[in-house]
């Protein structure tokens, strides 16, 4: 593979925000974040600094440089607010912002970005993590598809799409490898 899969450094924030804009920008954006283009367009450096130095986040990289795709991850720890839908019971991390240019999909970047994120959980000691989850939109059979390869099952959780309560959001998991 020629693409060297590495966290992001928090001097690449530009970086982030190009990948982030562009991810909002796909046909796809409205089932797949749950922020807009327009919400994002308008954020201030500072805003895109911040989130380059306090996330996890996992990028594809290009011999060129470019960036082909992303994922971040987030720990959530018991007793804690989730990040996204209910508090976590166990020390678990939360894959969310997946996001692939179309020109890298079906190229395995994807799944190679996911094991770079799943070796990062499974790889903390402290607090060790016993299970990492993501949630996909109801309509987003191609994500599920990918997620479910990828040892990813519903819990039997959902929680309502925000801004349409119409629609729901399946959480997926996958349990802590047996040593």
């Amino acid at each position: 593979m020629e693409h060297l899969i590495r966290t992001v450094r928090p001097d690449e924030w530009e970086k982030v925000k190009e990948l982030r804009l562009t991810a909002l920008s796909d046909p796809a954006a409205p089932i797949a974040f749950l922020s807009t283009y327009d919400e994002a367009v308008v954020q201030p450096d500072e805003f895109w600094q911040e989130r380059a130095r306090s996330s996890t986040s996992f990028i594809a990289e290009g011999p060129d440089g470019e960036w082909a795709g992303n994922v971040t991850v987030l720990m959530e720890l018991p007793g804690v607010d989730g990040s996204f839908g209910a508090p976590a019971t166990v020390p678990q991390t939360h894959l969310v912002g997946v996001f692939m240019r179309p020109e890298h999909r079906g190229t395995g970047l994807t799944e190679a970005l996911f094991r770079a994120a799943l070796d990062w959980s499974w790889g903390r000691s402290e607090p060790c993590v016993s299970r990492v989850r993501l949630y996909v939109h109801e309509r987003n059979d191609r994500a599920a598809g990918l997620y479910r390869k990828l040892g990813f099952e519903r819990t039997g959780v959902t929680v309502p799409m925000e801004g349409d309560p119409s629609s729901l959001e399946y959480e997926m998991a996958v349990a802590r490898p047996a040593v």
